[in-house]
């Protein structure tokens, strides 16, 4: 799951203990174009289409919906002043200085989840060549080789990630092309005893085989594969043109989730009925698996492999750079404000790396790699849902205190205020989903105590500077 924020504060150099933005337009847009598939795509699919069925076609697209309104009203925001670079950034000037310190905090631990999850999945997919392999072992190399590499160069990351980027559209491009042969020739599986047929969406219980309390269980993981969405708009408002450049961006956005989501998972469910996808597995792996092609089932597992370890390489490096500036803003211990000798925030490296190492721990106390996923994407998929909000309150308040800046807007949110308070309604209605299984339940009930500790830390932040 590359995220495209990392982008804007990523591949950067630095002179004199600051960051410089380095990344091409080519990198940019290709990364951007990358963020639309994730490893809540990759990974956590099989366990959405368990719960839901084919209805995960529909889970994907309400979602979707929801969203482009969230990163229209984000568009509108940034537009109106272009000195904003970050959510912190509005949400500081529109509610208050509490607002940008809870989101930017936030913020860093929603990547810092993120990144946790991506390891988490490397496990997974580890598996898949060396099933004996404890799931440790893998999380913990990876994090080791990430942060060597982040401690390196920069330039390095941006070549790094196109590349990775490349390799997850080719392969989505390729799965889609497949499958839409193998439905073509009705090719028939001996190890499932079914034909491939777009018929198979709705022969096996129809598209709502678990009723209505399985498509609304389908939005607890599907939420997760959505996080980072909303960065497009922050990397776009960086580019020469914004005014040209987010508004294509942020529309472009419907069409890449049809496209990588609902066209990919409809074609995996018409080549292999859903009844036959593991919740436990990667169904984009499992596809070549249960017809019969392990060969390419191994090169897709080697690309949702890199496409997790790249997430998390975006990850570390992103909540690096987070820090960075939290710290110029004494929002953060004066430490992560320094740079190395290579110009890379080493001390940001090394404390979002060791809170990766959450993950080893996590994994050890829940050796199940999906349950392990399950309770991280849960956690991410809550605070994301957060920064969300916080755009859409930010917006509200844009709209009562900067009513002429809406009025010269060439980029206005359709609904306005309205649509706004329905996406917010839609975030509270999948906080209640939330509670209907027992390991999203567990991670619903734990996530308040990140925002106690943000409290006290404002708190005690406020009295030092009275």
């Amino acid at each position: 799951m590359v995220k495209r924020k990392v982008i804007k504060a990523m591949s950067i150099t630095s002179t004199n203990n600051d960051l410089k933005r380095n990344l091409s337009n080519r990198h940019i847009q290709l990364i951007a174009i990358s963020g639309a598939i994730g490893t809540g795509l990759f990974m956590g699919s099989g366990k959405t289409i368990s719960l839901a069925g084919p209805s995960i076609i529909f889970v994907y697209m309400i979602i979707g919906f929801i969203l482009f309104f969230v990163m229209r009203a984000m568009g509108e925001i940034l537009l109106s002043n272009l000195k904003y670079k970050s959510f912190s950034d509005f949400a500081n000037d529109l509610l208050g200085p509490w607002a940008g310190f809870f989101t930017g905090w936030t913020y860093w631990f929603c990547w810092v989840i993120t990144g946790i999850a991506d390891v988490v999945a490397i496990a997974g997919y580890a598996q898949h060549w060396f099933p004996q392999l404890q799931s440790w072992i893998p999380m913990l190399l990876t994090v080791i080789l990430l942060l060597t590499l982040n401690l390196l160069t920069v330039k390095m990351f941006g070549e790094t990630e196109f590349w990775f980027s490349m390799i997850k559209i080719v392969a989505i491009l390729a799965l889609i092309a497949i499958g839409l042969v193998l439905i073509i020739t009705a090719y028939y599986s001996e190890q499932t005893n079914t034909t491939a047929a777009f018929s198979n969406l709705w022969d096996y219980g129809g598209f709502f085989p678990h009723g209505t309390m399985g498509f609304f269980a389908g939005f607890q993981i599907a939420i997760f594969a959505f996080v980072g969405i909303e960065l497009v708009g922050t990397t776009a408002a960086e580019t020469v043109d914004p005014n040209k450049n987010l508004p294509r961006a942020i529309n472009s956005v419907p069409a890449r989730i049809i496209f990588f989501y609902v066209f990919a998972l409809i074609i995996i469910m018409s080549v292999t009925p859903w009844t036959f996808i593991s919740p436990n597995k990667s169904p984009f792996v499992e596809l070549f698996t249960l017809i019969g092609l392990p060969a390419a089932a191994s090169i897709i597992n080697f690309v949702v492999l890199t496409s997790a370890a790249s997430s998390a390489n975006s990850g570390i490096y992103s909540t690096s750079r987070m820090l960075f500036g939290l710290a110029k803003k004494q929002d953060a211990p004066e430490p992560f404000g320094k740079l190395s000798r290579r110009s890379v925030p080493a001390n940001g490296l090394l404390f979002s790396c060791m809170c990766l190492l959450g993950g080893v721990v996590l994994i050890y106390l829940v050796p199940n790699v999906m349950e392990a996923f399950t309770i991280v994407t849960t956690i991410s998929a809550i605070l994301f849902m957060f920064i969300w909000s916080m755009i859409l309150i930010s917006y509200i308040a844009y709209r009562r205190k900067k009513a002429d800046l809406h009025q010269q807007s060439s980029f206005k949110m359709p609904g306005g205020i309205w649509m706004c308070l329905i996406c917010l309604a839609f975030f509270a209605f999948v906080i209640v989903l939330l509670t209907l299984e027992a390991d999203t339940r567990h991670a619903l009930i734990a996530t308040p105590i990140w925002f106690v500790i943000l409290g006290v830390s404002y708190f005690i932040r406020s009295l030092k500077r009275q």
